[in-house]
């Protein structure tokens, strides 16, 4: 536990360091902290902070930096959050219209992107694998293709390698029997059902079967723009980023692959309210130097998807904390058939 003295003394050092980027002195902190002590005093409590490891002292200066540890109590304890001006809260409102839901979301990553400076990412929602209905068309001997039409009208199409030769009339009566019997079902509730209703189909249509099933699960789960992300090139003019050849590959790599990204987003669904990744601290980051603030966002109460910003460590947390928790509240408004957004208070986790 730190004291008062303390706290006002990390809190001072962290808002300078994110203000101007440079490690932070005992007279720095004298003339800014508001505190009444002597230079020596005050290098002493800057001495306690860095063998607790909340602050380090780079080779090239006096001064000290933040860790990721101090940084994580910086914001989970001493932050005091910037409510949003009218004309910033007015511009997320204007640009985030009920409209199509993947329209909103871009809007949202590119919103998040220039109100931060930094890059904008959403995480799509998962693409709820149901089915309006299904036909087989015959390639040759032994390949069908599978045609998979969504609720939305979306076709999907996948090549089935099949074991023995089907006749058009068998495929037809395939596609019959899981149209009537399975339509607007999702996969996992078809599968369950295809294993009890087995022994009543003959084997080979039930073997066509199973393999349409397993195709058109994977077909309609599989989303390659599952994490949008808008403004990544405003990190590479960030110093703390880009002043290392290694860490801006880093950079692009996690925003060339998104594995990582959608994991991360993941993670913070499964949290209520503002969650803040700090670099060095989550192994879901992977740059020291990185952090990321992110929300979830819902449609009709259930939570869908997440936004958020990712931008360097030195970041102004006060300002893009309220800005992600407001775009996640109008997201969720914005694609609720209700017409009501999520009421959630932010929560550092």
């Amino acid at each position: 536990m730190l004291d008062a003295r303390a706290r006002t003394l990390l809190k001072t050092l962290i808002e300078r360091y994110i203000a101007d980027g440079q490690p932070v002195g005992s007279r720095t902190l004298s003339r800014h902290s508001g505190l009444d002590l002597s230079p020596a005093t005050i290098r002493n409590v800057m001495a306690d902070l860095e063998d607790i490891g909340l602050i380090a002292s780079p080779h090239t200066s006096a001064g000290r930096v933040p860790t990721p540890r101090g940084y994580r109590l910086f914001v989970d304890t001493l932050l005091t959050v910037q409510p949003l001006e009218d004309d910033q809260t007015e511009q997320i409102e204007d640009r985030l219209r009920a409209d199509a839901p993947r329209r909103v979301l871009s809007s949202a990553a590119s919103l998040l992107s220039s109100l931060s400076h930094f890059a904008g990412v959403v995480m799509t929602p998962r693409r709820a694998s149901l089915f309006r209905q299904v036909e087989f068309l015959r390639l040759s001997e032994r390949r069908v293709l599978l045609i998979i039409v969504t609720p939305e009208g979306d076709v999907q199409n996948r090549i089935l390698m099949t074991e023995r030769d089907h006749g058009p009339s068998e495929l037809v009566e395939a596609a019959n029997y899981i149209n009537m019997h399975y339509a607007g079902l999702d996969f996992v509730a078809i599968r369950e059902r295809l294993q009890r209703e087995l022994a009543t189909l003959r084997d080979d249509i039930t073997r066509l079967m199973q393999k349409a099933v397993e195709a058109s699960s994977q077909a309609l789960t599989e989303d390659t723009e599952s994490v949008v992300i808008s403004g990544e090139r405003n990190l590479v003019g960030v110093a703390d980023l880009s002043d290392n050849v290694e860490r801006v590959r880093q950079l692009f790599d996690l925003f060339e692959q998104k594995t990582g990204l959608a994991q991360l987003l993941d993670a913070s669904s499964r949290a209520q309210g503002v969650q803040i990744f700090i670099g060095g601290e989550s192994a879901l980051v992977p740059i020291e130097q990185l952090s990321v603030v992110a929300a979830p966002y819902e449609a009709d109460g259930e939570i869908i998807g997440t936004l958020g910003v990712i931008g360097p460590t030195r970041m102004a947390y006060e300002r893009v904390i309220p800005i992600v928790d407001i775009t996640a509240r109008l997201v969720s408004s914005a694609l609720s058939h209700s017409g009501g957004g999520s009421g959630r208070s932010h929560d550092n986790g």
